[in-house]
């Protein structure tokens, strides 16, 4: 056996204790006072496109992992009854930064690349949807790519891929 080899067996990997002991977290992120071990940034400002989605929560989840969550309202429905589909891809573009961020994502000022959804079940309003954002790899040309679901009460009712690129400030 190979020292790599019983380090994985004796516990978590170095990347691991790192992740646990220290969160990485977006910056201005706050521990939320309304939900104990999630963080948010408050509220975001009246009139903005993200004041739609209502308050964003995150946290790490895992070596490489996050969760994110937002509270689905009526005003987010479909005329079907369903949370709406543009919605769900609001909300899991933010979870891409949030959630990346929290799962391990390198600091900086990215944007999104690509986002790719699957509508595999029906969102409904008054109960919390959750993104479960993974860091798939990032690389040093600065692209970070993500997979992911959404779920309500544990069930899947999205899948999701998205890629975002680091971008340096203009000059």
């Amino acid at each position: 056996m190979t020292k790599e080899e019983a380090g994985r067996l004796d516990g978590p990997s170095a990347r691991t204790r790192r992740l646990s002991d220290v969160p990485r977290l977006p910056s201005g992120a706050k521990e939320d006072p309304d939900h104990p071990g999630w963080y948010s940034w408050g509220e975001f400002p009246r009139g903005s496109f993200a004041a739609a989605t209502g308050k964003l929560l995150f946290r790490p989840d895992g070596d490489g992992r996050a969760r994110c969550r937002i509270f689905p309202t009526e005003a987010m429905l479909n005329m079907g009854g369903s949370i709406h589909g543009g919605a769900v891809m609001s909300f899991i573009d933010m979870a891409l930064f949030a959630g990346g961020r929290c799962a391990g994502m390198e600091e900086g000022h990215y944007v999104t690349l690509d986002c790719s959804v699957q509508f595999i079940g029906r969102g409904r309003a008054g109960t919390p949807l959750d993104a479960v954002v993974r860091l798939v790899k990032q690389t040093s040309g600065g692209h970070v790519f993500f997979i992911g679901t959404c779920e309500q009460d544990g069930e899947p009712t999205h899948s999701f891929s998205g890629t975002l690129k680091r971008i340096k400030p203009r000059s």
